[in-house]
């Protein structure tokens, strides 16, 4: 099996990792700000409702001939 390089690092991630050095109180924001957005409790009925309630898609929505009917 190939060896996998893991020593590269691109610009951006550097630059990220040059900011966040900069700036330590931004990783407490990036964890507030993902509480707020995505860490909640999944709740089954809710969540099987919600894929319940969908409105079924034309085949293909980018038909010329597509006015959403």
């Amino acid at each position: 099996m190939a060896e996998v390089n893991t020593s590269y690092v691109s610009d951006h991630q550097t630059w990220m990792n040059e900011q966040l050095a900069k700036n330590p109180e931004w990783v407490e924001d990036q964890k507030v700000g993902r509480a707020l957005w995505w860490d909640k409790k999944q709740d089954v009925d809710t969540t099987t409702r919600n894929a319940a309630s969908g409105i079924p898609q034309k085949s293909y929505p980018y038909d010329v001939n597509f006015f959403g009917e």
